[in-house]
């Protein structure tokens, strides 16, 4: 199924800054929350969830369209789940159904923790949560190595190393075209945010795991069913070892809903139906 509703945006305050959001279509509410990467790539899983439902693709605090007033405040989980839960509320269908992925998936833990009320289902897509690895000093110390990186300006060996670490590789051409030459500096603020502000306090989260299993959300914890062995698959796996979850697998790598958006969105109601 897929969906020709009209988008509309707005903006929502927050004590430090504002939250850029977008909704299409009509029906149970249901967030695309990402982390750092905003609403733009959730664009055709939206346009199809959009169909039956009322989807909700907001921009996270330093990224996109959302503006933070201190740009050296670092962007915790915490604070990333209260800006969702302020355009939640804003929006005023909730509960909500919370897709997150990767950080995002690390924003809708945390809200599953601080306002369990406003998210029913909580379908956590590879969430990067490296300290439930045994290997987590190992990769501590080459996440810094990766900051320490970007901070000599070397934008595209962070890049590199990120995708060692994580094994999620980019082609020598794209990391060019992306990241070489002249950016836009939206794109050179968020990559920044990201490196400086956001990247250590997001993989290094460490949730209450009692809280998570006492929580009233329901989590489904998703891995891509290209992502065997990554980072990404292993945190994801050690969540729901801790949790008593077993992982539910879902089209595609670990950007799978953009690379097979429908396939996933199918994916997405067999869940939300199972509920």
């Amino acid at each position: 199924m897929t969906s020709t509703a009209p988008v509309t945006s707005g903006t929502v305050a927050v004590p430090d800054g504002t939250i850029y959001y977008e909704v299409r279509g009509s029906g149970p509410l249901i967030a695309l929350v990402g982390a750092p990467m905003d609403s733009g790539p959730f664009g055709a899983l939206a346009e199809l969830l959009a169909s039956d439902h009322t989807v909700l693709c907001p921009d996270p605090r330093g990224h996109g369209r959302s503006t933070v007033t201190d740009a050296d405040k670092d962007s915790t989980p915490e604070l990333r789940a209260d800006d969702l839960a302020r355009v939640i509320t804003h929006i005023g269908q909730g509960p909500a159904v919370v897709l997150g992925s990767s950080g995002g998936a690390i924003t809708g833990l945390a809200l599953a923790i601080d306002r369990p009320e406003l998210v029913s289902t909580l379908i956590a897509h590879e969430p990067p949560l490296r300290e439930l690895l045994d290997d987590r000093d190992d990769l501590r110390a080459r996440t810094d190595e990766i900051v320490d990186v970007y901070n000599t300006g070397d934008v595209i060996g962070a890049v590199r190393k990120f995708g060692e670490m994580s094994g999620l590789f980019m082609p020598e051409e794209m990391l060019e075209q992306m990241f070489g030459g002249e950016r836009d500096p939206r794109a050179i603020a968020s990559d920044d945010f990201f490196y400086r502000h956001e990247l250590h306090t997001t993989s290094g989260w460490q949730p209450s795991l009692d809280a998570l299993r006492a929580t009233p959300t329901t989590i489904v914890i998703g891995i891509g069913d290209e992502s065997a062995g990554l980072f990404c698959d292993r945190t994801s796996r050690a969540l729901g070892g801790e949790l008593g979850i077993e992982p539910t697998l879902f089209p595609g790598g670990h950007a799978g809903f953009m690379e097979q958006p429908d396939a996933f969105a199918g994916r997405v109601r067999e869940v939300i139906e199972a509920d």
